[in-house]
């Protein structure tokens, strides 16, 4: 459960939690306090894996800017680049 697509509970106390550098939240006290924590902020990155992707933007265009230095990895990149596209089109 995401409260930022949710209306915060009025006059309930929260936790304030930080780990792997993202800032949580959570109700302290019941019944609210089976509620999930959920992401308030943090490092770019840190949000990035908690949320489960592969890369954030700043990595991805370190990875870019890589793949004009190694061939190797820029011939991996324009497949992924392809296969994306490719992927994409078909799931229209």
């Amino acid at each position: 459960m995401s409260q930022s697509k949710n209306k915060m509970i009025p006059g309930e106390a929260l936790i304030y939690e930080r780990n792997d550098g993202v800032v949580y939240a959570h109700y302290r006290d019941p019944p609210h306090n089976t509620i999930p924590r959920w992401i308030i902020g943090g490092d770019p990155a840190g949000i990035a894996r908690a949320q489960g992707d592969l890369l954030n933007y700043a990595e991805w265009q370190e990875l870019c800017k890589l793949s004009l230095v190694y061939p190797t990895l820029k011939k991996l990149l324009d497949n992924l680049v392809t296969t994306y596209y490719t992927v994409k089109e078909n799931h229209e």
